[in-house]
């Protein structure tokens, strides 16, 4: 990894797993990191994590409920006035749930959480991102955890999973497949500003909290062939840092090599149509 001294980093999900891997990654090569966590106390307790693996790492907590678009709001404005540069954005958060809940949006929480948190958190980071990239020599980076193995394809007419029976295996598997649409699209839109947007496939991650509502036999199988998550951050850390992926943009990666998209990620209608449904479904200005 390229050395991050002077740069300035924010993760969700940080809090634990794959995210507090990534962001202690970061801290490690010198970035000042926002550790963003559902509390103030959430993030201040990961903080004290990541310190003592990295004595004097540059950090801050952000708190956010990335379930709820008025506190991603508040989250981005306090971020915003204290820097007006961003070099790294790596969305690592997201839940698995097992049952339905609506959110203080009126939106299925797992739609989002997982799709609707990474569009209005990108979307408002964005020029902090462009005046990274304009006032310095480097890319700047939105990193988006995804998995391959999303759908084939998105029920545009039930993003949200109101018809038949609600289940974990069917509302998260679409909103991976949205993630590495909506990763194209942010590199479509962000073509030749200084920001790239890719995607990565971490596969299974030992005791990540992503699955704490979910039953044993999920459990077992990911604690049993999942990879830790450090190791599981190579990746991500590959492609917010390296001097070799700074001019790659709108992919999605697995072990640093490039695999094909799934579905509709061949599809650039299907991208456009799930950016102008994400739109229609924000209170941003």
């Amino acid at each position: 990894m390229a050395s991050m001294e002077g740069t300035v980093a924010l993760v969700t999900g940080a809090t634990g797993g794959l995210g507090k891997a990534v962001a202690t990654g970061l801290a490690r090569e010198g970035a000042l990191v926002a550790v963003v966590g559902r509390s103030a106390a959430r993030a201040e307790e990961a903080m004290a994590d990541i310190r003592s693996l990295v004595p004097g790492a540059l950090l801050e907590p952000l708190a956010c409920d990335l379930s709820d678009q008025s506190s991603i709001r508040a989250a981005a404005g306090g971020f915003l006035a204290r820097h007006d540069s961003l070099h790294v954005l790596v969305n690592a958060a997201g839940v698995f749930r097992k049952e339905r809940h609506i959110t203080a949006d009126g939106l299925e929480l797992t739609f989002a959480t997982n799709v609707m948190a990474y569009f209005v958190l990108s979307n408002l980071l964005q020029d902090a991102l462009k005046n990274a990239a304009t006032a310095g020599p480097r890319t700047s980076r939105i990193v988006n955890i995804a998995s391959r193995y999303g759908n084939t394809k998105l029920d545009f007419d039930d993003l949200q999973t109101a018809h038949g029976t609600y289940s974990y295996l069917r509302s998260t598997p679409p909103t991976m497949l949205a993630r590495v649409l909506l990763t194209q699209e942010f590199a479509e839109r962000l073509s030749g500003s200084g920001v790239v947007a890719n995607a990565v496939h971490p596969g299974l991650v030992k005791n990540t909290s992503l699955l704490q509502d979910v039953g044993g036999p999920f459990r077992w199988v990911t604690n049993t062939f999942g990879a830790p998550a450090e190791k599981a951050a190579d990746t991500p850390l590959w492609l917010a840092t390296a001097p070799e992926t700074a001019s790659v943009s709108g992919k999605l990666w697995a072990k640093r090599k490039e695999l094909p998209t799934p579905g509709m990620g061949s599809d650039p209608e299907a991208r456009h149509r799930l950016w102008d449904a994400c739109a229609q479904l924000t209170r941003m200005p």
